[in-house]
C-alpha cells in the first residue's frame, strides 16, 4: 500500500494524524512516515492527563485505537496508565513495540527533525494555564515558529492567539461559511480549518479576499483533492493523499 499522489498545485498537503493511511494514527511511526515524504505539515491531537502530561491521541479513551483491547480515559488517569500500552498495527497484530501513545515532545521532535510544520489540535477545552504550559514546552524544544494551532474550541484559539500573535491559529468548524464567520475570523486574526465539503470556489475566494487562509479536512480521494486544489485552498489535510 502507498499514498495516493495528486496534482496539488500550490496547495500544501498535511498528513492527518501522521500518515494514518499507512501507519497507526497519532503514533511515532505515522509521524516518521509523513516526515519521510513531501508533506508540508503533520497534524495531530493533544490531551492532558490527570498528572499534567501532554499525550498524543485523538479520542479521550484508548478503546478505539486499541481495537477494544484497552479502555483508559487519558484525561482521567495519570500518564503511567497509558505509557506502556502497545497499540495494534494496521493489520491488527500487536508485535511492534514502537506503536504506542506518544508524548507531545515526541511529536514535536519528529516534526523538527524532518522540518515539517506541526499542525497541533488542542482537543476539548484547555484551561489557560495548560495552554501556557504547551506553548512553553514547545518553546523549550526551540520549535514554536514551526507550529500551527487548531481547535474546535473558540476559547482555545483566542487564548493561543493572545500568547502567540505571529503563529498561525486556525478555528476548526463544520459550519457553513457566511459573512458572520468571516467577520469573526478577521476580527480575531484567525484562519480557518473546515470540513472540505463546506468549501466552494466562491467561498474560498471570499475568505482569501479577507486575508483568511483556508485549511480543510479530511479529504482522501484524488478527484476531490484535486478539485480542492483547483479552488485554491491553502492546505488539504488527508489520511492518504500526498
Amino acid at each position: 500500500m502507498d499514498v495516493i499522489r495528486i496534482d496539488s498545485k500550490q496547495t500544501k498537503m498535511v498528513a492527518h494524524r501522521g500518515l494514518s493511511g499507512l501507519e497507526r494514527e497519532n503514533t511515532c511511526p505515522a509521524f516518521v512516515a509523513a516526515g519521510n515524504r513531501s508533506y508540508y505539515g503533520i497534524e495531530t491531537d493533544v490531551h492532558v492527563t490527570k498528572d499534567g502530561k501532554f499525550v498524543i491521541i485523538h479520542d479521550e479513551t484508548t478503546e478505539r485505537v486499541s481495537n477494544g483491547a484497552v479502555n483508559i480515559n487519558v484525561e482521567e488517569n495519570d500518564y503511567a496508565a497509558v505509557e506502556n500500552v502497545v497499540l495494534p498495527d494496521k493489520d491488527g497484530s500487536v508485535n511492534r513495540q514502537d506503536i504506542r501513545i506518544p508524548l507531545l515532545e515526541d511529536y514535536i521532535k519528529i516534526c523538527k527533525k524532518y522540518e515539517k510544520v506541526c499542525v497541533l489540535e488542542l482537543k476539548n477545552e484547555f484551561i489557560p494555564e495548560d495552554i501556557v504550559r504547551i506553548v512553553d514546552a514547545i518553546k523549550s524544544y526551540d520549535y514554536i515558529e514551526g507550529v500551527t494551532f487548531i481547535s474546535f474550541s473558540w476559547e482555545n484559539c483566542i487564548n493561543v492567539r493572545a500568547l502567540l500573535p505571529e503563529n498561525d491559529v486556525q478555528w476548526l468548524t463544520v459550519d457553513e461559511v457566511d459573512d458572520a464567520m468571516v467577520e469573526k475570523l478577521v476580527k480575531n486574526k484567525l484562519n480557518l480549518d473546515i470540513h472540505y465539503k463546506r468549501l466552494t470556489k466562491e467561498n474560498v475566494a471570499k475568505l482569501h479576499e479577507n486575508g483568511i487562509k483556508v485549511n480543510c479536512w479530511t479529504c482522501d480521494t484524488k478527484e476531490e483533492g484535486e478539485a480542492l486544489a483547483d479552488m485554491g485552498v491553502d492546505y488539504i489535510t488527508s489520511n492518504i493523499l500526498e
